[in-house]
């Protein structure tokens, strides 16, 4: 179906795909509320499941999903970063927002502890192995079976759920690909985390995973003077906690463990509670880094050989499937189109019919995409294979317009 080609090619690269439809009481609506009995823990656990614009409930296509832990909170941002970023810099992806309102402290920490920073410490603690088993084997199960979901996951977590994130990556490193922990408390418990990852991390593969941590200005609670470059010299109970970040990151920066894809950011302007936004973001970013769209320029260039056009397409859908570990498109069926109306435009017709074979290809359940073709056909005056075309789009989707454009063709065969 033909779309309006009236915008400057670069914009074709340098999109965002909107949907029109019916109107809302909100101006965003976000997280679907689900929940499911755990036998791990013994109680109801909620979340919520932020589905990707594109998804059609009636398409096969699967996403990707990144599991937010705090949900409640962080979902928002988790949200707002990927909706900005998701147009060539991040992948389309399933969030599930876990709640973690009732029983945090229980749910997230690695140990037992009775006292914390030099003060007694009552509240419940150490569940975070029986944490893993719910979400190992109950919610990722369910979310798999229940939503669009691929194998290919992230965990992002805050504070205790930072901690847990990297408890997660050393002792259940393939339970998820990306770990994204924003400054996590691996002061926790005279930092026994950070003493296990230690040992852990000089021996064992990390083969496809990728690891962002992030550190807040925070870096004292009574001494203003301490800073990034003498913080590592302080020694009180006050400090312990950024020390522990910067500890493990550079025990990982100077070891290097094996296949480990890692960075960390400190953000000196941000505080403990406004440091999720930019490490989301940041982190988002170095996590997909491998997905952006490589060499734009010669996209958006009319005079690039259609040969190069089609190795650059190649390459990004091998690279994709060595990342994910499944077949992926390489772009949107939308940018093929446009990319191919744009050259039937210029008169690059071959350009044009590569477009909407790869459409086809990457989109076979896609009744646009075969009329998108049979249009190609049809300004070859090769009408017998614009009506191939046109009828595999009816047997898809049949609509009036499909049906109508069929009889056009036939009457233009019979004369």
């Amino acid at each position: 179906m033909r779309k309006n080609t009236s915008i400057l090619l670069i914009a074709i690269v340098c999109f965002a795909i909107t949907k029109v439809s019916g109107q809302s009481k909100y101006l965003i609506e976000l997280g679907k509320l689900d929940s499911l009995y755990s036998n791990h823990l013994k109680e109801n656990r909620e979340f919520w499941v932020q589905l990707p614009e594109s998804f059609d409930p009636n398409s096969s296509r699967k996403y990707p999903v990144t599991y937010v832990l705090d949900g409640g909170v962080h979902l928002g941002a988790v949200f707002a970063v990927y909706n900005y970023y998701s147009s060539g810099f991040t992948s389309e992806m399933i969030i599930v927002g876990i709640s973690n309102r009732r029983q945090r402290t229980r749910d997230l920490t690695t140990s037992k502890i009775s006292r914390r920073r030099g003060i007694s410490f009552n509240q419940e603690s150490g569940g975070a192995e029986n944490f893993t088993q719910f979400i190992r084997d109950e919610l990722i199960p369910y979310i798999e079976s229940k939503y669009p979901a691929t194998p290919y996951r992230t965990l992002i977590g805050h504070s205790y759920a930072g901690l847990f994130t990297i408890n997660t990556l050393i002792h259940h490193t393939d339970l998820f690909d990306n770990y994204l922990a924003i400054d996590p408390s691996l002061d926790w418990d005279h930092q026994k985390l950070l003493k296990e990852a230690k040992k852990v991390l000089a021996k064992k593969k990390f083969t496809g995973k990728s690891l962002f941590i992030s550190l807040s200005g925070q870096l004292h609670r009574q001494n203003s003077k301490i800073n990034i470059n003498n913080v590592m010299q302080d020694t009180t109970e006050f400090s312990l906690f950024p020390r522990s970040i910067i500890e493990f990151s550079r025990f990982i920066e100077k070891n290097k463990p094996t296949d480990l894809r890692f960075a960390w950011k400190f953000y000196p302007k941000d505080i403990h509670g406004t440091v999720p936004l930019p490490s989301i973001r940041d982190g988002l970013l170095f996590i997909f880094e491998w997905f952006q769209m490589e060499e734009t320029d010669k996209i958006n260039s009319p005079g690039t050989s259609k040969g190069e056009l089609l190795s650059i397409i190649n390459h990004r859908a091998q690279k994709l499937q060595k990342h994910f570990g499944y077949k992926v498109p390489p772009y949107p069926e939308e940018l093929f189109n446009m990319l191919g109306y744009m050259s039937m435009e210029m008169k690059q017709l071959e350009k044009a019919k590569m477009y909407f074979e790869k459409a086809i290809e990457y989109y076979p359940k896609s009744a646009n995409a075969y009329d998108s073709i049979a249009e190609y056909y049809v300004l070859q005056n090769d009408y017998q294979n614009a009506l191939i075309h046109i009828k595999k789009a009816f047997s898809i989707n049949p609509i009036d317009y499909y049906k109508t454009r069929i009889e056009k063709i036939k009457r233009k065969i019979e004369d």
